[in-house]
């Protein structure tokens, strides 16, 4: 079903979407595409476009809501079906940025990226993770580039490989055996998967649950307050260590 742009929206719109384009012989040709797509499309990654486009349509200039001539479309893209001809302006095209659009992609790329390695990264000397904050001003020390275009994962690596000469820091998964009675599992048992994979489980005569939970070792201190919070500390838990058995506990 095509998108519909709506007018009072038009000013959300472009701090979501940014213009790709093509000029050919004076003819412009826009399309407003989500910034993480543009890399995506141009590394032959395999997605919905459409999903990632604000409308289905090819503009002249975006900013006004004019249309592309369809007969010039025709004549230089072959088609006029949109998503095809806006695959071409992505990935040919340039990308036109703001300077206040670049400043709160970055901004924005930057927080995604703090909060995936604080969720998925410990301080292999105390096991704990690394305070968000703490990242941040590592990744300011180490002039860290953010690539707005690129998503998260793509760039993680690159980030860790100059945090590590700073802060001592890994990524690394733990195993939490856990506890719950049978009145505190029914609470739980959503929370438990929404942390991370049930690697063990099963139920006592009592009925009280006992499982063993593994999720990056960033997200523990999270997983512990939730649980405590909704079991009012009654949960009984314990990190596994690393050669231990999950059948051990």
């Amino acid at each position: 079903m095509p998108k519909e742009l709506r007018s009072d929206r038009r000013d959300d719109i472009f701090k979501e979407y940014v213009i790709a384009r093509i000029e050919k012989s004076g003819e412009k040709f826009e399309v407003l595409v989500k910034p993480d797509a543009v890399q995506r499309l141009r590394d032959g990654k395999d997605f919905d476009l459409m999903a990632e486009l604000a409308i289905d349509q090819i503009f002249r200039d975006a900013h006004k809501g004019s249309k592309a001539s369809e007969e010039k479309m025709q004549e230089f893209f072959g088609t006029l079906e949109p998503l095809a001809v806006a695959r071409q302006i992505i990935q040919r095209g340039e990308i036109q940025l703001t300077t206040e659009q670049r400043r709160a992609m970055l901004e924005q790329k930057r927080k995604q990226i703090v909060q995936y390695i604080a969720q998925n990264a410990i301080n292999p000397q105390t096991g704990a993770p690394h305070p968000p904050q703490r990242i941040e001003i590592a990744m300011e020390e180490a002039k860290v580039h953010i690539d707005p275009f690129k998503g998260v994962e793509e760039q993680v690596k690159d980030v860790m490989d100059a945090l590590r000469p700073l802060i001592p820091i890994r990524f690394e998964k733990v195993r939490i055996a856990v506890r719950l009675t049978a009145e505190d599992s029914a609470k739980c048992y959503g929370d438990l998967k929404s942390f991370g994979s049930i690697l063990k489980e099963e139920w006592s005569p009592t009925g009280a649950w006992i499982g063993v939970v593994e999720m990056p070792a960033g997200m523990q201190t999270d997983f512990f307050d939730r649980i405590n919070a909704k079991t009012k500390g009654n949960a009984e838990t314990k990190i596994l260590k690393a050669d231990q058995r999950i059948d051990s506990f």
